[in-house]
């Protein structure tokens, strides 16, 4: 596995090798001792797996409480996966990065604690799976609307599939 370098300190992109053979291909997505040595050390609680339709935006999602670290891959289509720093001592608070992952390229995002994650889908039936560090809780998560003016987030979309609640979401300065 080979460690990425990002903009925002703390996010981690994970390419995995792939092994090919005339069956298809393998690629290890977890080994405890090898993300360790690449700098995740977070115990894993809650494994999440979503199907969604082309044009689906999931997000801007963070707990506030009870932050969750997550383990982003792609294992059907591909997505367009945003970080948001909401760590208010962060030189990068309030910034964003986004990322390309899919099926074909194996790749992975670590998220930390203490940023809030969204993605749009970009093909049909995609299908995403995350590991992530804290249970969910219905009580603590909190939403930043996708289309928040001052995170001016560039999705490559204008009328993505968003849910009501989503739809309700905070706007960033007014997190706390």
């Amino acid at each position: 596995m080979k460690k990425c370098k990002t903009k925002i300190q703390g996010l981690i992109l994970i390419e995995s090798k792939k092994f090919f053979d005339e069956r298809g291909y393998f690629f290890e997505s977890y080994n405890e001792k090898i993300y360790s040595e690449i700098g995740i050390k977070n115990k894993f609680v809650q494994d999440n797996f979503s199907i969604s339709k082309k044009n689906v935006l999931r997000g801007l999602h963070y707990q506030k409480k009870n932050p969750q670290g997550k383990l982003i891959s792609v294992i059907k289509g591909s997505i367009l996966d945003i970080a948001v720093d909401i760590r208010k001592n962060s030189k990068s608070y309030g910034k964003y990065e986004s990322f390309f992952l899919s099926e074909n390229d194996c790749k992975q995002l670590w998220i930390p604690e203490n940023f809030a994650h969204g993605f749009l889908t970009l093909s049909s039936n995609t299908i995403v799976t995350y590991k992530c560090t804290e249970l969910y809780n219905p009580k603590d998560q909190n939403t930043i609307i996708w289309n928040d003016k001052d995170l001016n987030i560039s999705w490559g979309i204008k009328k993505p599939i968003v849910s009501e609640k989503d739809k309700k979401g905070f706007l960033f300065k007014n997190i706390s």
